[in-house]
């Protein structure tokens, strides 16, 4: 808290919190995704692109909380690495859908086993009742602040 009082108290803070859980999460998944040669991002991409194929630059860019330039850097990089496939030409307007090819798709299941480690360890603390009213707390507070 600032001298005169007015500041936020970190001790307390739920959005100081909130950051030191989504930096320490953030670190352990770089752990384990350096060495498989993927970043956060990467590896989002390949999920998104798994559960959703198809999807433009913008809606990966969204999804992975990035812009649409960086999305594109990232996807010509995956593309020339043989992780997706974009047709040549436009199907219709101006979007390229993107897919997972056969080695995106093996790199992604070596990528998603090490993040569910990750995250099976953050919640090794917590029982399933717990999870699921963590869960129901965080969505109210992203809703709250109206990024839903």
């Amino acid at each position: 808290m600032s001298q005169d009082g007015s500041g936020v108290e970190l001790n307390t803070s739920l959005g100081y919190l909130l950051k030191e859980a989504a930096s320490a999460l953030r670190t352990a998944m770089e752990a384990v995704l350096r060495p498989l040669g993927m970043t956060i991002t990467h590896y989002s991409c390949l999920e998104l692109l798994a559960q959703r194929p198809g999807l433009s630059n913008s809606e990966l860019a969204r999804g992975a909380f990035v812009t649409r330039q960086a999305m594109n850097v990232l996807l010509q990089s995956l593309e020339r690495d043989g992780s997706v496939s974009r047709p040549e030409a436009p199907p219709s307007g101006r979007v390229l859908p993107t897919r997972l090819t056969p080695l995106g798709r093996r790199r992604l299941a070596t990528a998603s086993a090490a993040v569910k480690a990750v995250e099976d360890r953050m919640r090794s603390q917590l029982h399933a009742d717990d999870e699921e009213r963590f869960r129901l707390f965080l969505t109210f507070c992203v809703e709250s602040l109206g990024q839903a």
